[in-house]
């Protein structure tokens, strides 16, 4: 009988050994599922009111820039992340931020909440919603994901007549728990509206609200601070750089906006970063600059931070020394002004019709010059729609003489506004750019 106990105790050990080994094991495997979950998901982890991002089961600072190119430079300059505003030839773009070790905040473009005649007819939002669904599930797998956002620069408007936006805002994003948890959610909007926030808080169920802010920036903190009662969420800045034609920029007697060179650019971005980030708020999770590329937008060169054949403006060693902490070795043309017929482009420059006009750059150092191209455009600021993207023609002979740091040229036969580019290149395939608007008055 002593036996038999000692016998059955043994059996009880074993049974609770081979139990205890389970689940053990159970464990194990679960906390193995759980890691390579972790590590494949992005997500973010608030502690004690400071939010972190999180890629590959490590904490991402975004370094990032607002653009579809120039992802090897980006990574050699110490950036990390891309923002695209669509889906447009995504696989493409998705592939090469992979192999540039970059992840890319994927745009779906969704129509404004204004645009009632898609979000009144729910044939045209069934047919929104799917297409975005067949893109989620599409690339959510694709490792260069690094969340969705939904629309840019979207309205979050109070009035009950916009529930139907709303609906098919958060039925989107319903969509894309369940499609692709493993992914936040932002959406943009434009500068620091405290009416957005509270709408987006209240009726719609994203991960981050991230602005788009130029000018706005400087106020940024106190913005930020003032509605702390209301929103206490992580945010980012998908969008900033220098101020925009729109943000009250100098203006000639006829309304043209005065661009500054690239040089001052550079300046404006390194002293906007250092001075408006709000790098040390815990909420704070990273930003893009714009533009990271080249793009027509009042002028061709006002937010192009490359030219169109993919040489560098200095805002590019600007960003080096921001993530880095680096600068190039080689420079960067160096443009002090522009004069056209020795004035400046706040003398507001009238020329006749054909007639002759002289131009010139001066430098802060001329020996280092490649070449220097002369371009006449008609202005593009006038036109219905500033954001034009259409990249325009420069207008033929009117240039006399090009390649030095003066310029002969005729005016224009039309009447009307327009504008005289220099573009110079040093040997290192770097530019700088600057120009002046003239008008030109018909002979009669």
């Amino acid at each position: 009988m002593l036996f038999f106990r000692l016998r059955n105790l043994n059996k009880i050990k074993v049974i609770s050994i081979l139990l205890s080994s389970s689940f053990l094991i159970l464990n194990l495997l679960s906390c193995s599922r759980q890691t390579e979950k972790s590590t494949k998901e992005v997500y973010i982890k608030e502690s004690s009111g400071k939010y972190s991002l999180y890629r590959n089961g490590q904490p991402y600072i975004i370094k990032g820039a607002a653009g579809y190119s120039h992802f090897n430079t980006l990574k050699n300059i110490g950036g990390n992340t891309i923002r695209i505003w669509d889906t447009v030839g995504l696989s493409t773009i998705l592939d090469s931020a992979r192999l540039n070790k970059l992840a890319v905040i994927v745009g779906l473009p969704i129509a404004n909440s204004d645009y009632m005649a898609l979000y009144n007819d729910s044939t045209k939002v069934t047919k929104q919603h799917n297409a975005f669904k067949a893109i989620v599930n599409r690339f959510k797998g694709h490792p260069a994901v690094l969340m969705w956002c939904i629309g840019n620069e979207l309205d979050f408007p109070y009035k009950p007549s916009y529930n139907n936006f709303y609906q098919a805002f958060n039925k989107l994003t319903d969509m894309i728990r369940k499609e692709d948890p493993n992914h936040p959610i932002t959406t943009t909007v434009l500068n620091f509206n405290k009416k957005y926030i509270s709408n987006i808080k209240f009726r719609c169920n994203i991960d981050i609200i991230s602005f788009n802010i130029f000018n706005r920036i400087n106020y940024l903190r106190d913005d930020i601070k003032s509605a702390t009662l209301l929103w206490r969420g992580p945010y980012m800045i998908a969008e900033w750089g220098i101020d925009g034609p729109w943000d009250g920029t100098l203006q000639t007697a006829w309304g043209a906006y005065v661009e500054n060179t690239s040089n001052k650019k550079a300046e404006f971005y390194l002293n906007r970063y250092k001075k408006y980030m709000p790098l040390e708020d815990p909420r704070f999770l990273g930003c893009f600059i714009f533009y990271w590329g080249n793009k027509q937008e009042g002028t061709h060169t006002w937010f192009s931070i490359f030219d169109e054949n993919g040489a560098s403006s200095e805002a590019v060693d600007v960003m080096r020394h921001i993530w880095t902490g680096k600068r190039q070795g080689s420079t960067f043309p160096q443009i002090k002004y522009m004069l056209l017929n020795k004035k400046g482009a706040m003398d507001n420059i009238i020329l006749s019709s054909h007639a002759n006009a002289n131009a010139e750059v001066l430098l802060l150092e001329q020996s280092k010059i490649k070449a220097i191209k002369w371009e006449v455009f008609k202005e593009d600021w006038y036109k219905e729609n500033l954001h034009n993207i259409k990249k325009l023609k420069p207008l033929q002979n009117l240039i006399k003489s090009d390649g030095a740091l003066k310029v002969d040229f005729i005016a224009p036969k039309e009447e009307g506004p327009y504008r005289l580019f220099a573009t110079i290149y040093d040997y290192n395939g770097h530019f700088a750019t600057c120009n002046t608007p003239f008008y030109v008055v018909a002979d009669k």
